[in-house]
């Protein structure tokens, strides 16, 4: 569709553009990216013919750009550049009826039906129809850029060159602009400033720097840390998309230094353990209440009785939770029906500051491996619950083998007390109702990996078994 060879630029003695070379397939959305001052607009204003081609050649639909005439070019790429001059005293509907300029044949342009058409459906796909005769200086931002882009959608062009599209606009209509871009096959080249919202919508990207191509691929290709750090000079940690399989970053500001006092401290009550941290800790636990991957301050363990029956009980949680003070956004929250002063806590310094708390209450034993055997449907009150809290920055891959390695250490501990599943009259894996959290400070000591044989992991292994099979002592003995 758009093929670019070894396009260079150049504003007076200033080259801006060295050597360009990409391609672009017909009804690909194609995101260009760079820092400030890398080319970006010079390049889309060469493919918009705004400006003449130096050197190298620009080849659209199989003829080079040049050969084609005004209005031709016109119906086949419309441009959006990013900054909007607006015409005082014309209505949105006025400019968006000059994208028909194009079709108009002769000297005295003659509107048709059609033309009508088109204009009224490209002010619905904006989402402006409501306000298609209100004068353009009366409009937000967002909204001329909208006006703006129903003036291209009018041109009915094979190829939309969009420099920064989402400028201005609030996030809502930042998204249905680009579903609507999406959805409409059009061939869109675009450049983005926000490399998520890039990496979302963009089949393949195209990252510029000093006016050099840098790289041309996918954003999974390309979306990595060391990559964005040589394109951009800045940090940035890749993650996964929760719901899509698209990559996404986040930034990495200045880290303040590692906290040199105890950073936890632990308050027992009747009816609940709280442990408390100085500054955020990222969590992955299984817990009722903060489950999955979050960042908290405060970590209960709740007392409730062995006939706790609720149908939410998630949102009872947060209820006590409120009543005792604490924001469930920065709260993990555990039940168990153990009596939860029979919690076991176990500590280390060194290599790395490790706390782990456990209470153990195995009347609902379980081996995993014949669950399926079992004729229960309902988890009742007992469980073993696990917090581990580390002052040491764990990778994504280290939170979850810190969850295996503790997970491993706490069924080893159950095998050696010879923890049975009364239904099956096997040796029990854990409970029905085990929940786990990792905590960690992400300061500190950098530690990639977690499994058993790891540092880091052995200390886990070892404090978890002994304050698991501690635990279960308590328990069996207050059942006497």
């Amino acid at each position: 569709m758009i093929d670019v060879k070894d396009v260079s630029y150049q504003y007076g003695e200033k080259q801006v553009l060295h050597h360009i070379s990409f391609t672009v397939h017909e009804g690909e959305f194609f995101g260009i990216l760079g820092p400030n001052g890398s080319g970006k607009t010079t390049l889309m204003k060469l493919l918009s013919r705004e400006l003449q081609l130096q050197r190298g050649s620009i080849v659209v639909c199989g003829r080079h750009i040049e050969t084609y005439k005004p209005k031709q070019y016109a119906k086949l790429i419309a441009a959006l550049p990013q900054h909007i001059d607006v015409s005082f005293g014309y209505t949105v509907k006025e400019m968006v009826e000059l994208g028909r300029y194009p079709y108009q044949s002769t000297l005295f342009p003659k509107w048709t039906e059609e033309d009508d058409q088109v204009v009224d459906e490209a002010l619905r796909c904006v989402t402006l129809a409501h306000k298609q005769h209100v004068f353009l200086e009366q409009l937000s931002g967002g909204e001329r850029q909208r006006a703006a882009l129903a003036r291209a959608l009018a041109q009915q062009p094979r190829v939309l060159l969009l420099d920064e599209p989402t400028n201005h606009m609030d996030v809502a209509q930042q998204f249905k602009l680009l579903n609507l871009l999406k959805q409409s096959k059009l061939t869109v080249v675009a450049i983005f400033h926000d490399i998520n919202i890039a990496s979302l919508y963009c089949d393949r990207l195209l990252f510029l720097r000093d006016g050099k191509a840098v790289a041309c691929g996918t954003p999974r290709e390309l979306l990595n840390e060391s990559m964005i750090e040589s394109v951009f000079d800045t940090c940035m940690k890749r993650h996964e998309h929760p719901v899509l399989p698209k990559p996404l970053v986040t930034f990495v500001p200045f880290l303040e230094q590692p906290i040199d006092d105890v950073p936890w401290h632990v308050t027992q009550h009747e009816t609940m353990v709280v442990i408390e941290t100085i500054k955020p800790f990222k969590v992955l636990s299984s817990a009722i209440v903060g489950g999955g991957t979050r960042w908290a301050t405060t970590f209960v363990n709740r007392h409730v009785s062995l006939d706790y029956r609720c149908d939410d009980a998630a949102q009872e949680m947060i209820e006590f939770l409120r009543q005792q003070g604490f924001d469930e956004q920065w709260t993990v929250g555990m039940m168990t029906a153990v009596d939860v002063r029979d919690v076991v806590f176990t500590s280390a310094y060194e290599p790395v500051r490790l706390f782990v708390a456990v209470t153990a209450g195995v009347g609902n034993a379980v081996d995993s491996a014949n669950a399926w055997r079992r004729t229960d449907v309902i988890a009742s009150p007992g469980t073993i619950n696990t917090f581990v809290f580390i002052d040491a920055h764990l990778s994504e891959a280290a939170f979850v083998q810190a969850l295996m390695t503790v997970t491993e250490a706490k069924t080893k501990a159950l095998y050696d007390k010879q923890v049975v599943d009364t239904q099956t009259n096997t040796i029990a894996t854990g409970t029905s109702t085990d929940c786990t959290a990792i905590a960690a400070s992400q300061q500190g000591t950098y530690y990639e990996y977690a499994g058993t044989i790891t540092l880091i992991g052995k200390q886990l292994a070892r404090f978890v078994y002994e304050a698991t099979q501690m635990a279960i002592d308590r328990y069996n003995e207050r059942k006497r």
